[in-house]
């Protein structure tokens, strides 16, 4: 199943405390356990200004459905086609 990368515009999202993470977690995933099996939630990375999540999900829509009913930005969605890492340089 593909991999997605969204690109949330959270303004202020590097300042939030502990718990505040952890309330918007717990809301993202009672929208995926109310989805079912068909999108997965991976890890996210937090800036000072967005948050970049990466899913498992049968397309964009699924993704975007997430979103929408979480009430979470997803200003950018794009289909991961390669993952590479140092040991890619490796013959």
């Amino acid at each position: 199943m593909p991999k997605y990368l969204i690109e949330r515009e959270i303004p202020g999202a590097g300042a939030l405390t502990p718990e505040q993470l952890q309330g918007i977690s717990q809301k993202s995933c009672g929208v995926l356990s109310g989805m079912g099996p068909k999108i997965q939630w991976l890890e996210s990375y937090v800036t000072d200004d967005k948050v970049y999540c990466v899913y498992i999900a049968p397309d964009e829509a699924t993704v975007r459905s997430h979103a929408e009913q979480g009430g979470f930005p997803a200003n950018k969605v794009s289909q991961i086609k390669s993952i590479i890492d140092p040991t890619t340089a490796e013959s």
